[in-house]
């Protein structure tokens, strides 16, 4: 039996993986600022994560089910301890289609909490969107925070 969980209850301890990786990003913005290659600020956020004592892998394989078929070829852009998708853009505006990217990555890996981050923003706060995996239940296989 597993626990499904909605955006209000995540456990405090996804939450606080979520406010690292905000915390992160608006410094890497604050730092470079809009106008870079989408592939510039993965390596610094993937910097600033290390400062941080954050884990984080760079282009994570996510393999899709298809009745019941694993297709790979799929890559995150950001895995964050295991727990959060970080979808990078550089773009004028973010798009639906680029929120249902991220939401697919969510669902597939069952991932609770997704960040799109546009750096290509003036300020960072107006590039950065929450996708929540309605989908994603905690299950007793996934380790609380404090089994970690």
């Amino acid at each position: 039996m597993h626990t499904r969980l909605d955006k209000s209850d995540l456990p405090d301890w996804i939450e606080e993986v979520g406010r690292g990786v905000l915390g992160a990003a608006i410094e890497v913005h604050r730092e470079l600022g809009p106008g870079l290659l989408e592939s510039v600020y993965e390596h610094a956020l993937l910097h600033e994560f290390g400062l941080r004592g954050i884990r984080a892998v760079q282009q994570a394989p996510i393999d899709v089910l298809y009745k019941g078929v694993s297709i790979q070829g799929q890559r995150i852009d950001l895995l964050v301890e295991g727990l959060v998708v970080v979808e990078l853009k550089s773009i004028t505006q973010i798009q639906d289609v680029h929120k249902a990217q991220l939401l697919s990555y969510l669902r597939a890996g069952d991932f609770p909490l997704g960040y799109l981050i546009n750096f290509n923003m003036k300020l960072a706060k107006d590039g950065i969107h929450r996708v929540y995996n309605e989908r994603y239940s905690e299950t007793p296989s996934r380790p609380s925070r404090s089994s970690r």
